[in-house]
């Protein structure tokens, strides 16, 4: 027999030598239903496990005649040998039955699927109680929607910035089949509670009531169909494979010490159970591992995929690296980092040659005549305590006419950025920050978030600026948009503004607040916040009349230990008013920038989309609402949003069942995405669900976003000023 070395197919995979025929739950070649068939119709010849993937030519036809269809691919994480697809009409998902049918792709990769003969079809059956339809929950909301932003322990969170409100991300492998969530979860999560709507909170009387006070009402499922079909399908084809292909796990010998595998290969064993197990060479393990495996039953290794044939049900790779002990914070954060593709490799000497080089930096002087200076301006940031990226800095100065100069000042990162330039092309592959609880992965080299860029106070620093003239209802009365220099007087915290919000009569004695800039007096910053936190609760009263909609979940802050870094404990995170000042003004921005790319390039804008729910997973919820004689109106975001706000009482009970439904109600929404004007005909779909408006961009925080940067460009082109400027590596100071 042939021994192939690791770039070639192992032997046509039987039940493999060396491996036991019962598989584990990380034995991805069979499903639990057909393990028994595999290892018997493959003894003794060769049989391909996987169908051939059909020819990009085929593909290209089926999906145009709409034979095929193509999505996501979401693997129950609970369930492996469950994988679904979206439905492109919004129906319920597809259903993916078993790692033969998933032909050889991973979790997360663009596939695409044919429709297997309607008798293959998976039968639901809502009323049942054994969760086959209930998974773990990835969602994550989009910014716009949740609105809560959680503090970063070393850098400012991915979340911090307030241009969130709904973009509410659903990632599926939580409702399976698009169906049994709300049907189970739900059930299971109101039953517990036994849900009471009370009196309380329905005092604008559009809630139904009845006789009693309050009404309670239990889960009846036999109004529920007996049983529905969902479509089944294979996939056909990889259109994209968004799966890293890493994986981290562990070593382990092959059960046979006397098969010609055990003397070539390990078995990596992949701590995702949605990922196959795979075959490694004895050769990429440490030297000792065949003779001391318990040496190594702890260790953490990564492993990349190099192949998966058809006729091999276990996967072959490559070892990549000893992370280390499992269950160490580092060594586990850097296998997820690993898994999903994150690149955390410090920048190349090609891509720190495109920064000044001359420290410290500062200003040419020929910026001062292409920009408004703004340098004497009282213009201050509120971010978390921990924040060192300052991207987005606010000023308001009173008018004599009582109305208010308002100025959102966003750090100018495509002044440092050229296009084109290697600092460029690394910031778009790695298109975002990427932030865990005790670090941050940034998208840019730390001369940039921490320095050049970051709006430090008592520092001049580039800014592209958005200022209205407002008045204290926070109508708009002008609109100003350009490049700025600026001098931040003080770095506030999100703790320092809500000190001011809730002492408005009150002098915040000086040594509970940070430094500031002698041109400006510590009642001139509040005074300020005060006017802001004014005009910003009538803006928001007035995006929810509009019908904006807010998720409201509650989210978990960890305290690390300054030493360790190790967690010493965690609480929810308490969204306040100095959150939702910072948030309005961002929103403002975000909104203002989108209409004036659009009128500049109406072909060529980036804008910010979110589409309407889900119809099956909304209507399935409504339903259930219904049964549970809950007045929730689905109709629109408003609707829904006046419905989560006004239903329930504040008692401990209603707050628990409404943080039950808003949890639920996140499940239908869809990602917000990003897209070229130009390419959508119709100007409807531009419109963002959540937020409730015509056109929405991303344009303040482009420390942390490339598509910020790329916005950035094109307002800069819409104010006829070139884009690639670029510091030019001007002198020291």
């Amino acid at each position: 027999m042939s021994h192939p070395d690791h770039r070639m197919n192992l032997r046509p995979l039987e039940t493999p030598t060396g491996v036991s025929a019962v598989a584990g739950p990380h034995d991805i070649g069979a499903s639990p239903g057909d393990k028994k068939s595999k290892s018997k119709s493959t003894r003794g010849k060769k049989k391909s496990m996987f169908e051939t993937y059909m020819s990009k030519e085929d593909v290209s036809e089926g999906l145009k005649r709409g034979t095929l269809i193509q999505g996501i691919l979401r693997i129950n994480p609970k369930k492996f040998h469950e994988a679904f697809i979206p439905s492109p009409d919004g129906d319920r998902d597809i259903f993916i039955d078993g790692v033969v049918a998933r032909n050889r792709a991973l979790n997360g990769d663009l596939v695409v699927v044919k429709l297997l003969p309607e008798e293959q079809w998976k039968v639901v059956k809502p009323e049942s109680n054994d969760k086959e339809t209930e998974g773990t929950c990835e969602s994550d909301l989009p910014e716009e929607l949740c609105g809560h932003h959680l503090p970063q322990q070393s850098l400012k969170s991915c979340n911090d910035s307030p241009d969130v409100i709904i973009e509410a991300q659903f990632d599926g492998s939580d409702s399976e089949d698009g169906h049994g969530i709300t049907q189970n979860v739900l059930v299971d999560g109101v039953k517990k509670l036994s849900v009471c709507v009370s009196e309380k909170g329905k005092e604008d009387g559009d809630a139904p009531v009845t006789n009693d006070e309050t009404t309670c009402i239990s889960q009846d499922t036999r109004a529920l169909p007996e049983k529905s079909l969902q479509r089944s399908a294979k996939v056909v084809y990889i259109l994209e494979k968004k799966h890293s292909r890493a994986a981290t796990g562990f070593l382990k010998l092959l059960a046979d010490k006397n098969s010609e595998l055990f003397r070539k290969y390990a078995l990596f064993s992949p701590s995702d159970h949605r990922v196959p197990r795979i075959y490694v060479p004895l050769k990429d393990c440490p030297h000792d591992f065949v003779a001391r495996p318990k040496d190594y039953a702890n260790t953490l290794f990564i492993c990349r995929i190099v192949d998966w044939k058809e006729d091999c049900n276990f996967a072959l790779g490559q070892l990549a690296k000893s992370l280390g002990q499992a269950g160490e914070i580092e060594p586990e954060t850097e296998g997820i980092l690993t898994e999903y593709g994150v690149d955390f490799s410090d920048f190349s000497s090609e891509v720190l040659e495109c920064l000044p080089q001359g420290l410290p930096w500062r200003i040419p002087p020929e910026e001062f005549s292409k920009r408004r200076d703004l340098r004497k301006d009282c213009i201050f940031t509120i971010d978390p305590s921990t924040a060192r990226d300052l991207d987005d800095a606010l000023s308001c100065k009173p008018l004599a006419d009582g109305s208010f100069e308002v100025g959102v000042h966003i750090a100018d990162v495509s002044y440092f950025v050229p296009e084109g330039s290697d600092l460029d092309k690394v910031a778009a592959e790695r298109a975002t920050s990427v932030y865990l609880v005790q670090k941050v992965v940034p998208m840019l080299p730390r001369l940039l978030c921490e320095e050049l860029c970051s709006l430090n106070p008592m520092s001049d620093k580039l800014t592209f600026s958005v200022i209205w003239t407002l008045t204290p209802g926070g109508k708009i009365l002008d609109e100003w948009f350009g490049r700025t220099i600026i001098r931040s007087c003080t770095k506030l915290s999100y703790e320092h503004a809500q000190s001011m919000i809730e002492s408005p009569t009150e002098k915040i004695p000086a040594t509970e607040l940070p430094p500031i800039s002698p041109e400006h007096s510590s009642e001139e910053v509040h005074q300020a916040v005060l006017n802001l936190h004014g005009i910003a609760k009538r803006l928001r009263q007035q995006r929810f009349a509009d019908g904006a909609l807010r998720l409201d979940q509650l989210k978990l802050a960890f305290t690390l230990d300054h030493e360790t870094g190790l967690p010493q404990g965690c609480h929810i995170y308490e969204y306040r008013d100095s959150n939702k000042l910072v948030e309005e003004f961002m929103l403002l921005a975000n909104m203002a920038v989108a209409h004036k790319i659009h009128r500049a390039f109406p072909e060529q804008a980036l804008l910010r989309r979110h589409p309407p729910p889900q119809t099956r997973m909304l209507n399935d919820l409504m339903e259930f609402c219904d049964q549970m004689g809950l007045p929730v109106d689905f109709s629109s975001a408003g609707a829904l949003n006046k419905s989560l706000t006004q239903t329930f009482g504040d008692d401990k009970y209603s707050l628990a069942r409404k943080e039950v439904l808003t949890n639920m109600c996140s499940r239908p929404m869809q990602m917000a995405l990003y897209f070229c004007s130009g390419l959508l005909q119709d100007p409807a779909q531009f419109r963002h669900y959540a937020l409730n408006v015509p056109l929405y961009t991303h344009f303040t925080s482009p420390i942390r976003r490339f598509a910020d940067v790329l916005v950035h460009r094109l307002l800069a082109a819409a104010l006829g000023e070139g884009c690639d400027r670029g510091p030019g590596r001007p002198g020291p100071a």
